[in-house]
């Protein structure tokens, strides 16, 4: 659906060149929903804003649904465009026209008969359940409502793409949380390819299912947000992650207070994550019945990331020495990545 070929955009200012992309390349295929995650001034609107062309790269390939955009003429690119709607962080709504005349505006443009836009529009307002608001100005709406506003007419023109830049950075989390289930349900009715720019690893945690991270013009990891969640290969990355689950936060809490530990000597401290079905195997249990290594569970937390369980576990390992590694190698074999956080000291 979206296939960006080594994209690079060098603006050019004053005193120096600025590379905002440097040779990126990213595919999101039909349906998906692609969150693209960095710091302020990595890159990501910049980047969304090439889909559409507000941006034109220096150099590199466009292409949405089979066209290559890069090629085309502005008469050519107006009509594609069409297909690519955009929500935005302030909105960009009118102020002086209603509800349903902002989302009437783009077929207004197109010179839609009137019938036709009234049925339109009165199906996108009941979609993001405005339709009680659709004689409202902007300034007697709240930021959610502004946003849903700016979503539906996002859709007025049927696109097949819809774009976000920071479309939830203004709003309170709960309010995030009730756009991120619009869009969610925009994707699923509609079957839209949404592209989502955000610097909140919560966000793509909720919505997404493919996830990019962006650093200093590049994207420097990308995969599914399961595998990008349990398999973080960069430091940025795994920081972006820690801040939608706070997992690596409470292990520190944990660790920084050694009467939270209780470890005798010769015990192990050990990190335990699952994925998927090995969340609901009896691990604990066995390394007791079968190894007689005790388990002391001192911190624990599990997601459910793309409908996948997500485990981890922070345990002391009490036993004889030989018990505890023969357990450790039985839980490397049950397919559970485990990382030994503190090794056995020998009894001063």
């Amino acid at each position: 659906m979206i296939k960006l070929s080594n994209i690079t955009k060098i603006f050019e200012l004053p005193s120096k060149k600025l590379t905002a992309l440097d040779n990126v390349s990213l595919n999101i295929e039909k349906g998906q929903i692609c969150g693209v995650i960095g710091a302020s001034g990595a890159g990501k609107s910049t980047l969304i804003r090439c889909v559409n062309l507000l941006e034109k790269p220096t150099s590199g390939s466009v292409i949405v649904d089979g066209v290559e955009l890069t090629g085309l003429s502005d008469r050519e690119l107006v009509r594609a465009r069409r297909q690519i709607g955009m929500i935005f962080q302030h909105f960009n709504l009118l102020s002086s026209r209603t509800v349903f005349e902002n989302v009437a505006l783009p077929l207004e443009l197109e010179g839609e008969p009137k019938a036709k836009i009234q049925e339109k529009i009165t199906a996108l307002l009941e979609l993001v359940g405005l339709s009680e608001k659709r004689d409202a100005y902007p300034s007697n709406l709240s930021g959610g409502q502004k946003q849903r506003v700016a979503i539906a007419r996002a859709l007025a023109s049927d696109p097949k793409v819809l774009l976000c830049d920071e479309a939830t950075s203004a709003l309170d989390p709960k309010t995030t949380e009730s756009i991120l289930e619009l869009l969610k349900k925009v994707n699923e009715q509609l079957g839209i390819t949404i592209v989502i720019i955000t610097h909140e690893m919560q966000v793509v945690k909720e919505i997404c299912n493919k996830v990019a991270v962006m650093e200093q013009g590049l994207i420097i990891e990308q995969g599914s947000v399961l595998e990008i969640f349990t398999n973080p290969q960069k430091p940025l990355t795994k920081d972006f992650i820690d801040t939608a689950t706070h997992i690596n936060k409470g292990i520190e809490t944990v660790l920084q207070h050694e009467h939270l530990l209780n470890l005798n000597p010769g015990d192990v401290l050990a990190k335990i994550s699952f994925v998927g079905a090995s969340t609901g195997e009896p691990l604990i249990t066995k390394l007791s019945t079968q190894f007689q290594v005790a388990a002391n569970i001192l911190f624990a937390n599990v997601e459910v990331i793309q409908e996948t369980a997500v485990g981890t576990l922070l345990v002391g390992l009490s036993g004889e020495a030989e018990k505890i590694q023969q357990a450790i190698k039985y839980i490397h074999q049950s397919g559970v990545q485990t990382e030994i956080l503190d090794e056995p000291k020998e009894a001063e």
